[in-house]
Parts: structure tokens; C-alpha cells; sequence
């Protein structure tokens, strides 16, 4: 039976992955903090970097965003001799590290201008190949704001990027917002075919966003689909990717219970609170919100 990834140390956190790494946070029940960050944004705190923020307030896993796989860069993380970017956040945090992925579309209908993605950045199995070996455990295909991410351009990436690494990378798909596509916007942001696509293709988590953070978005729509997931053997990881992680602490920790009520295997909470990383009261506060003072005290004092 896999250990939870509640009780994990951080010198195992850092190496398990595939389908180790799925199980244990399957073992949580629900239990699991993942907060994301901007990788190029100045630190919250000059000279500590906001993966070890995000670490020191509860997030058992850190996601990288805007990470680029050709020119590797964290903010206020400098790595030893011989060490890549992503090996220095695992040693400064102790967490598990994932980076986004974005699987950029020509063809679908864009809402407002949209933003040339860096190669770097970009959903291809060499991308995916090399962030895997810089030391990622996670891989998120998803899409920022304005980039234009549509979901048969998820739906392919996936399928490239398994084939490319096999079993020993997790794999996240979803949208927390539209990504600039006129009409996969609230509700037609993920639906039950959408799931069973991405899951055939080879996601071993599913990315949906919280309820609340998106129109349309319910707490009975967020079951809806966190039924269907776990009904395919897999996970769900709702996300707060709509700037609320700069809410008040009262939102977070009524979003926090909303996810765990809908069925949520992983909670997301996002990189826009000020800038670059969320509000650090609120990555506290969900964290208590969904496993209590316990767990959260026991996580943030656990270091390599």
C-alpha cells in the first residue's frame, strides 16, 4: 500500500514519482497542496525564493510556471555545480516539482490579442524529455492567459508526451480558464468527453478548475466531473487559476471545502495573489481549511 503524501519527508517527496507519486496522493484522500509560481517574477521575500515560501506555508508540491526548458531560471535560486534549476528547488524546498506545459493552437477562435509562446515553453515531447530530465515529477499541460490552448491540442500532447517518457512522468491536463479560446469558456472548459479523452490518451490527472473561479463553474458542475474521473481510476485537481488566491482568506477557505465537498484529490492554488505567487496567508489558510493545523504545522516545520 502507497504511504500518503501527507506523511512523506522531503527527502522522499523529492524522488518519488509515476505512478508512486499518483498512488500517494490518491492515499491522502484529499489532502494534497500544490501552489504555483511565476519562475522569472521577483521573490515575495528578497532572499528566500517562493518555492521555499510556498514549501514553509504547507504546499506539498510546487508547480513551476512560465518555466522555460532552453533557458532554465527560478528566482532566487541559484544551483550548486553540476546542478539543474529544478534539482536546486527540490534541495531548497524538499517538495515534489512540477512545470507547466502549453500546448499552443493555430486554428481555434482567440478572445482578445494573443501572446507568442516561447519555444521553451512550449507542449512537445522534447520540451516534456527535457524537463523530465532537469528533474520534474510532474508535468501540467495547461494553458496561461492569452497564449491559446484548446483542448484537442491538450488532448494530442499527452498522447506525445507518454509515448516520449513513458510511465515515470505524471501527467496533469486541463484548463483553469479558457486560455484565450472564445468557446471552451466556463462550463465548455472540460466536459465528461473531454475527461474520457484525456484519460485514454494517457492524463493520470485531470485539471479542473475550482468552483467558483470560473462563471458557471458549480460545486455540483465540479462533482459532475470529478465522478467521472474517479469512476476512470484517476485523479482531479481543482485549481484556483482566476487571480482569487489574491482574495481574502474568508473565499479561499470557502473554495477549499467547496473542492473538497466536489470530490478534489489535489488542490491548486494559484501564481497571481500580488504577483508571481499566491497571497501567503492563503496558502496557509487552505492548507488548514482541508487537513487541519496538524498536517499543515507538520509540513511546513519538515525540511531535508
Amino acid at each position: 500500500m502507497s504511504e500518503r503524501i501527507l506523511d512523506l519527508r522531503p527527502e522522499k517527496l523529492v524522488r518519488i514519482q509515476g505512478a508512486s507519486l499518483v498512488e500517494s496522493i490518491r492515499a491522502a484522500e484529499g489532502r494534497t497542496i500544490l501552489s504555483e509560481m511565476v519562475c522569472p517574477m521577483m521573490s515575495m521575500l528578497y532572499d528566500v525564493s517562493n518555492p521555499e515560501l510556498a514549501a514553509g506555508l504547507g504546499a506539498d508540491i510546487v508547480l513551476l510556471n512560465l518555466y522555460d526548458v532552453y533557458k532554465p531560471d527560478v528566482f532566487g535560486v541559484v544551483p550548486l555545480q553540476g546542478e539543474s534549476v529544478i534539482e536546486a528547488v527540490k534541495r531548497l524546498s524538499g517538495r515534489v516539482v512540477g512545470v507547466n506545459l502549453e500546448p499552443a493552437t493555430s486554428d481555434a477562435m482567440f478572445m482578445g490579442d494573443k501572446e507568442k509562446l516561447p519555444i521553451g515553453r512550449k507542449a512537445t515531447r522534447e520540451n516534456a524529455r527535457l524537463a523530465y530530465e532537469q528533474g520534474a515529477q510532474i508535468i501540467t499541460l495547461t494553458g496561461n492567459p492569452k497564449v491559446g490552448v484548446d483542448n484537442k491540442t491538450i488532448q494530442q500532447a499527452i498522447v506525445e508526451i507518454r509515448n516520449e517518457i513513458g510511465d515515470d512522468i505524471v501527467i496533469v491536463a486541463g484548463k483553469m480558464h479558457a486560455a484565450g479560446i472564445k468557446n471552451e469558456t466556463g462550463e465548455n472548459i472540460i466536459t465528461e468527453q473531454t475527461v474520457e479523452n484525456f484519460l485514454t490518451a494517457g492524463a493520470d490527472i485531470i485539471l479542473v478548475p475550482a468552483p467558483g473561479t470560473v462563471p458557471g463553474v458549480t460545486v455540483e458542475f465540479v462533482k459532475r466531473i470529478c465522478d467521472c474521473v474517479h469512476q476512470h481510476g484517476a485523479l482531479v485537481m481543482t485549481t484556483i487559476g482566476t487571480s482569487q488566491e489574491g482574495a481574502d482568506t474568508e473565499t479561499i477557505k470557502t473554495i477549499a471545502l467547496n473542492c473538497k465537498m466536489a470530490g478534489a484529490d489535489i488542490h491548486h492554488i494559484g501564481d497571481a495573489g500580488y504577483a508571481g505567487l499566491a497571497v501567503p496567508e492563503n496558502i496557509l489558510a487552505y492548507s488548514i481549511a482541508i487537513r487541519g493545523r496538524r498536517h499543515t504545522f507538520r509540513r511546513m516545520a519538515m525540511r531535508i
